[in-house]
This record gives C-alpha cells, sequence and structure tokens, in this order.
C-alpha cells in the first residue's frame, strides 16, 4: 500500500447492509423492546440510521425525535420532517430551547458566555438524551445511538449526550462509508452530502476543532487506527501536515475516557 487514498475506505454496500440490520433486529429482540427512537437532526447519521431502523424493523417500530433550538438551521427541520414523512414513520418535536434556557438560569449562566460555550454545549446534547430516554422508556423503545467510527476515533461527541444510547448501528463505518452507504439506499442527495453540524452552538461544525474534513480525515483515522501505522508514514501517505496527523492521535488519546467505561475498583 503506497497511498492512503480515500478508496482505502471501499465496501461492500449489499454486504454491510445486510449485517447491519441483522444485528438491529438481533438487538432489539433480544432487548424485548417493543423497537426504537431515534434523535432527527436532519444530517447525515441520524438520517441513514432511521432509514436502517426502518428497514431492519417496520416503520411503525421506529419513533424519530426532533429537538431543535432557535438556531437550528431551517433546512435541517425541514429535512428531518421530509424524510420521516417519506418513511411513514411517527414522529414527536421537542424544542429545547426552554429547557436549556432554564437550566442556565438555574445555573447562573448566560446561554451566550463565550467562556462557557462548550460546557453549554454539551447541557444541549445531554438535554436531548434525557428526552430520548424518556420516551425510550414510556414506549419500551431502545434509543439508537447515530455516531459514525470517525467521530468516535476523536471523540467529536459529547459524553452522556448523544455519545449515550442503548445501540450504534453505524458506529464500524467511517463518515464517508456512511455518506455512501446513504448513497447505496437512495436517500435524498442534499442529506447525504450535507457538510456535518451538530449545531451545539451556532455554526457547530468539525472545521472548528479540527482543520481537515471528512474525506481527508478519514484516510488518516484509518491508517492510525486500523494500518496501525505510525504518524509519519501516515502523513507521507496522506499528504496530510505530520502536525496535523499527531493533533489526531493527541485528540484521540485526550478522548479515551469517552470510550471507556469510567474506571473503578469493581472485580
Amino acid at each position: 500500500m503506497k497511498n492512503l487514498e480515500p478508496d482505502v475506505l471501499e465496501f461492500d454496500p449489499e454486504v454491510t447492509l445486510n449485517e447491519i440490520l441483522k444485528f438491529i433486529r438481533k438487538t432489539v429482540e433480544e432487548a424485548k423492546a417493543l423497537g426504537v427512537v431515534v434523535g432527527l437532526s436532519g444530517g447525515i447519521d441520524s438520517s441513514l440510521t432511521t432509514v436502517l431502523c426502518v428497514r431492519a424493523l417496520g416503520r411503525e417500530k421506529v419513533l424519530g425525535i426532533l429537538m431543535p433550538t432557535s438556531f437550528t438551521p431551517k433546512e435541517d427541520v425541514e429535512d428531518a420532517l421530509e424524510l420521516a414523512k417519506l418513511l411513514g414513520i411517527r414522529t414527536e418535536k421537542v424544542s429545547i430551547d426552554n429547557v436549556c434556557k432554564s437550566f442556565f438560569e438555574m445555573m447562573h449562566v448566560k446561554e451566550n458566555s463565550v467562556e462557557l460555550k462548550i460546557s453549554l454545549a454539551n447541557i444541549r446534547a445531554r438535554i436531548r438524551m434525557a428526552i430520548l430516554y424518556f420516551y425510550a422508556n414510556v414506549h419500551n423503545l431502545l434509543v439508537a445511538g447515530t455516531g459514525d467510527r470517525s467521530e468516535s476515533l476523536i471523540g467529536f461527541y459529547t459524553k452522556y449526550g448523544d455519545g449515550a444510547a442503548d445501540f450504534f448501528p453505524i458506529k464500524h463505518l467511517y463518515k464517508t462509508q456512511a455518506r455512501r452507504l446513504a448513497a447505496y439506499l437512495k436517500l435524498p442527495e442534499r442529506i447525504v452530502w450535507k457538510p456535518s453540524s451538530p449545531q451545539l452552538y451556532p455554526g457547530h461544525k468539525l472545521s472548528d476543532e479540527l482543520p481537515l474534513d471528512y474525506e481527508r480525515l478519514d484516510p488518516v483515522l484509518f491508517g492510525l487506527f486500523d494500518m496501525k501505522f505510525p504518524p509519519k508514514k501516515v502523513s507521507e501517505m496522506t499528504n496530510v501536515p505530520l502536525e496535523i496527523v499527531i493533533e489526531i492521535v493527541n485528540r484521540n488519546k485526550k478522548t479515551e475516557h469517552k470510550r471507556s467505561l469510567p474506571p473503578s475498583l469493581e472485580r
């Protein structure tokens, strides 16, 4: 292998699809749950996860929850609702603005605080998690997580927020692979190629934290964590500057706590 180009992440979409559908069915059946609840954001990961759950379980067993804020792009809400209508699934829409406002007021902080931007963003993600689990508890459903492998490896999610779920159907797929599977399943193109944005604060996107898009990031992650190549070799094989590759390694180490169970003295 001379280079780590995006095509190193090629896969058989039909084989992958069947593996995921079998995994979803088995997980729900073993839990004796009546179905799943998914947070619908209008983005690629939540949309793909929802489609896969519908294919695996049937539309009557999938509940989609929209949880927008005042700064959630209008087109994201529209895309989420249109997908839900296309799939024929039940939806609930819960604006989290008032909940967040009450929480911030109780903590005596301003929701536009620059110094606390990340902390407040994480609160929004955890409020959404609590809402999903409310519906899951009420209806005996499992919470289907929507995270992918790219986000997991760099810790680009909130611990006990969008990182909390009962199972993760696409967590083994890199972001670019998720897009390709979504395209294979003929999801609306504007969703398939929409730039990823968690929207935990206005304009929140990956480039706020890393100077790479997923097309360039995924081969780096693959080289580092699947092929186990050293950073220098990955840099040479991807034409990504060594300092950025090292930054990715450091970010993975720094966020290891997100991917592990909390430590304890339990035997």
